[in-house]
């Protein structure tokens, strides 16, 4: 990411990003839910993962099973694009059909899981997934760039279809009690998680927004600046919120591979237990499908990516603090 400058990280105006994320989203319900559930991009296992979870059991998940999957899917990243020829006999013994496009799969299901591993193609997949009225999750990351992550909101609002995108790693053991308010407020947090790269992706977009989605999971958005020191085995980026709380996630790559933190609260520092699957993520996906309400603030979502490109920018500039509105306007 050498040839970084200030100009490819503009994404839209700060006032069209602000007037995208109001805190409550609401879209038209159709008068028909249905059940049937399509994945786009079979090189990632979260889709097989996610397939022979729901379809075991879709009582368990208020009737929805997995109908359909296309496989693409990166065309371009080997680790992703080698294990296609794999999962596409791995979900078939799911009772899984294999379509021949984008759009066969739109015609014939009710609700999308997006989950190519390639950020850079979720927004043209998901113009076709909305602009065909199909709500839809988004799986990490939402695209790999702020500019593609606004222009999805854009088109969410354009085709009024409801989204949301997360990692798993949003339900994360004690996530759920710090949010409740058990322990007071949250006054700052430190996490972490692996944080591999990938050539074609903004830095953190690839791996570490897991630890990114951590961090915002807790002290939610408004988040002023960032600065980052990257070394080859770990990265450290601390964010400034605007009231003044301090944030930081740890990324990884060397060692054994772990996901935590601490989230300091005013009645304690809460220690994060371990990832535990799918399963809470999954449930949230099937309550969006029925509900058509986002479990979560969606500005949270735009303000990650905002800050992972921060992270891209500080890294060029040597560990300089950048603010989050140079990336936003």
């Amino acid at each position: 990411m050498n040839n970084l400058n200030r100009k490819e990280f503009l994404g839209v105006g700060a006032l069209t990003f602000f007037s995208l994320l109001t805190p409550e989203i609401t879209f038209g319900m159709p008068q028909d839910v249905g059940k049937k559930i399509g994945i786009i991009g079979l090189d990632t296992s979260h889709s097989v993962a996610f397939a022979k979870a729901i379809n075991a059991d879709p009582a368990k998940y208020k009737g929805y099973y997995v109908a359909m999957a296309y496989p693409y899917g990166s065309k371009t990243i080997a680790s992703s694009f080698e294990r296609i020829p794999k999962y596409i006999e791995e979900i078939k013994t799911y009772g899984v059909e294999i379509a021949e496009s984008i759009q066969d799969l739109l015609t014939k299901v009710d609700a999308v899981m997006l989950e190519t591993n390639d950020g850079r193609l979720h927004l043209a997949q998901a113009e076709e997934v909305l602009k065909a009225k199909k709500i839809v999750f988004i799986d990490k990351p939402l695209a790999a760039s702020y500019k593609d992550a606004a222009a999805i909101f854009d088109l969410a609002k354009k085709y009024d279809v409801p989204f949301f995108s997360s990692s798993s790693l949003r339900y994360i053991t004690g996530m759920a009690e710090v949010l409740s308010g058990k322990y007071g407020k949250v006054l700052g947090a430190d996490v972490y998680s692996p944080a591999s790269l990938e050539s074609s992706h903004p830095d953190f977009f690839w791996y570490g927004i897991h630890g990114v989605e951590i961090l915002f999971t807790a002290m939610g958005i408004g988040c002023k600046t960032i600065s980052r020191t990257h070394t080859a085995d770990a990265d450290t980026i601390v964010g400034v919120w605007e009231d003044g709380r301090i944030g930081t996630v740890r990324g990884t790559r060397k060692g054994k591979a772990e996901f935590g933190g601490t989230i300091f609260c005013e009645k304690g520092a809460v220690k994060l237990g371990e990832f535990v699957g799918y399963n809470p993520l999954l449930d949230q996906i099937v309550n969006f499908f029925d509900t058509r309400k986002v479990p979560f603030d969606p500005r949270e979502t735009l303000e990650i990516c905002a800050f992972i490109q921060a992270a891209d920018v500080s890294k060029v500039r040597n560990g300089q603090a950048v603010e989050l509105k140079s990336i936003t306007q």
